[in-house]
């Protein structure tokens, strides 16, 4: 079958060259198969590495002062590829595909990539913000130096090269039920509720599908609903650098639906966040890019045992919100979903 491959060259265009399989790794895939091609002839007494780093930047480019970096790496793994040190895992037949196209120059290396490390994530910036945006991403860099990482050695541009890759989230392959919340509330001058359920059929949806938002109200006053407002919010919370941590509504849409007094009402209504909908908001938590790609909402940020919450960088999860306008009054219900 074909598969995209993605090639960068280093500055000096003819000693490092990566390839890369696939820049977009799910979340329980452990493994980032690359290559790269090497001109041994320009190398002396250098060896040649190649890392994986999970990095949060928490500012941009411009903001570097006096050396000071806004970046925290969260895990950095290397690997020593020329002179080959020990052995490497069996080719996959990809790998033997570019071997045969890099010739004796190629070199293949496997990363393996821990499964409970942040996705990939950044920060909306706003339509004037320039440089990369603060968030989560994932870099393969190939470099000749004396040593892996010696802070005091210094690395020309022209010996490097890098990838931009990223990590998205794996959705569960049993998904369980959705939400339900219900709330009541009493008015002045009546000793009635107004009754309010809303829940969703599924706890986990994916970018773009429709959400059925199921509502029912019990309206036992003699006041008059007279809109049903749907709201669905996104809770950001910024983790390595500071304890930050703030919603911005993606999405509101009202449905003219009148429930006269002493009535009731059983409908679903359907919505559809879009990051499309959202490109002004500066601060929204979105996937992370390759290079101008379009991308998606950020994807809810799951939990599981032995993952440590502090390393997430950054969390994610959404809330529907259903309200009620009443005449000479409001009522409020909500659910979380992911």
């Amino acid at each position: 079958s074909l598969c995209r491959v993605y090639k960068k060259t280093s500055g000096n265009n003819q000693l490092i060259s990566l390839y890369l399989l696939n820049p977009e790794n799910m979340h329980e895939v452990t493994f980032n198969q690359s290559r790269f091609s090497l001109n041994t002839e320009a190398l002396y007494l250098s060896a040649v590495w190649v890392y994986l780093a999970c990095a949060f930047r928490y500012g941009s480019d411009d903001l570097d002062v006096i050396g000071l970096s806004f970046r925290k790496d969260i895990w950095v793994k290397r690997i020593q590829i020329y002179p080959v040190v020990g052995t490497n895992p069996a080719n996959t037949p990809m790998q033997e595909a570019l071997l045969k196209k890099c010739g004796d120059q190629g070199h293949p290396f496997t990363f393996t990539i821990d499964t409970n490390l942040p996705c990939s994530v950044g920060l909306q910036p706003a339509p004037e913000d320039a440089g990369k945006s603060c968030g989560v991403d994932y870099e393969v860099k190939a470099y000749i130096a004396n040593e892996a990482d010696d802070p005091d050695e210094k690395i020309s541009k022209k010996d490097t090269c890098r990838l931009i890759i990223r990590k998205i989230q794996f959705a569960p392959g049993k998904v369980g039920a959705g939400p339900k919340a219900d709330i009541s509330k009493n008015f002045m001058m009546s000793d009635k509720p107004v009754h309010l359920e809303a829940s969703i059929e599924k706890e986990l949806y994916f970018h773009g599908d429709p959400i059925p938002v199921n509502v029912k109200i019990n309206n036992e006053t003699t006041k008059v609903v007279k809109k049903i407002k749907i709201t669905v919010e996104q809770t950001t919370e910024v983790l390595l650098y500071q304890s930050d941590k703030y919603s911005k509504t993606v999405l509101t849409e009202e449905f003219a639906e009148e429930i006269k007094g002493e009535s009731t009402l059983e409908k679903t209504f359907t919505v559809i966040p879009l990051l499309s909908n959202n490109k002004e908001k500066r601060g929204l938590a979105v996937d992370g890019r390759l290079k101008d790609e379009d991308t998606n909402l950020a994807s809810t940020t799951i939990i599981r045992p032995g993952m440590d919450k502090g390393m997430q960088g950054i969390m994610v999860s959404y809330k529907i919100k259903v309200n009620l306008l009443v005449s000479s009054g409001g009522l409020l219900g909500g659910l979380t979903a992911r």
